[in-house]
């Protein structure tokens, strides 16, 4: 899953990404990142999902993050833990050159906020920014690049930087779906708040046939062979109840093709193909069935979404 830079493709920075101004981005969602003097110097032409002209007076200086709401759209609200398409542009807020964009040809770039891996300033200044908006955030030296700078895209250790940013589409951070009758002899699930699952493993044998569960039924569009999906999941072990891999450690949504690529267990793809988005599906694949020839696997899925090809 590709997601954005604090500025550019450039080490220092890798490691630390009708005009309504102001006001709140959503009802009932406070954003961390508010409008400032600073963000409210920047503005941008153009369709939000389009090259924008960006405008504003050097130098600017920020003293922390702000968020300028340029265009509000009509869709819903991101939060934290939820995934958002976005489309951006980089520049340099003491000078007004530019950085980098995503570029603008294609559906956007994918960015789940809040993620342990994720850019805060992007994060921070995109909560609570709806769907179809356009959102200028100006970050401090401090917060995007630590003080450090870059020389290689021209960021001097003092230099405040511009983000802005357009919301093209957004996915939940969990299932949301009709909530199921437990099946007898399979792991138990039970979700935290944020969506983590606590899989318990019951004292029976393991079954020898991939075996497929609703925990949850989401009223979205259906999984076909060869979609894109956006999903969290976790994988235990059944003989030891190891978790053996998480999205859900760093809170990072994916993107995986439901084919024969083996990105999953072929019995993952086969038990994912024919639900629903806002699903939560619990498969288990024994050994040799496309999985471990070592354990049974047992995944607790999330189904989030479909990305267009």
């Amino acid at each position: 899953m590709r997601t954005i830079p604090a500025l550019a493709v450039s080490a220092v920075l890798l490691a630390s990404l009708t005009a309504c101004a102001g006001g709140p981005f959503a009802a009932g969602c406070t954003p961390f990142a508010t409008a400032g003097a600073a963000s409210a110097l920047v503005t941008a032409e153009g369709a939000v999902g389009d090259t924008p002209v960006v405008k504003f007076p050097t130098p600017i200086v920020s003293e922390g993050i702000e968020a300028q709401a340029l265009v509000v759209g009509d869709g819903v609200a991101a939060r934290m833990g939820d995934t958002v398409a976005i489309k951006y542009s980089l520049f340099n807020a003491a000078t007004g050159g530019p950085i980098g964009s995503s570029g603008y040809a294609h559906g956007g770039d994918y960015f789940t906020l809040g993620a342990s891996n994720a850019n805060d300033v992007v994060s921070d200044g995109l909560e609570c920014a709806t769907v179809g908006s356009r959102i200028a955030i100006v970050a401090s030296a401090l917060a995007v690049h630590g003080g450090q700078g870059d020389a290689s895209v021209g960021v001097g250790p003092d230099d405040s930087i511009v983000y802005v940013i357009d919301v093209v589409d957004a996915f939940p951070g969990k299932a949301n779906g009709a909530p199921q009758a437990p099946a007898a002899d399979l792991p138990a699930v039970v979700t935290a708040p944020n969506g983590t699952p606590g899989i318990t493993i019951p004292r029976t044998s393991a079954p020898t046939d991939v075996t497929v569960a609703l925990l949850q039924t989401g009223s979205g569009d259906v999984l076909a062979a060869g979609d894109r999906v956006l999903l969290k999941y976790t994988a235990v072990a059944w003989e030891t109840g190891r978790v053996l891999s998480s999205t859900w450690a760093n809170g990072q949504s994916t993107i995986v093709p439901l084919d024969d690529s083996g990105t999953l267990p072929s019995g993952v793809v086969a038990g994912l193909v024919g639900k629903t988005v806002n699903s939560q599906v619990l498969i288990v694949v024994p050994r040799g069935e496309g999985g471990s020839s070592d354990s049974t696997l047992v995944y607790v899925v999330d189904v989030l979404g479909i990305i267009p090809q």
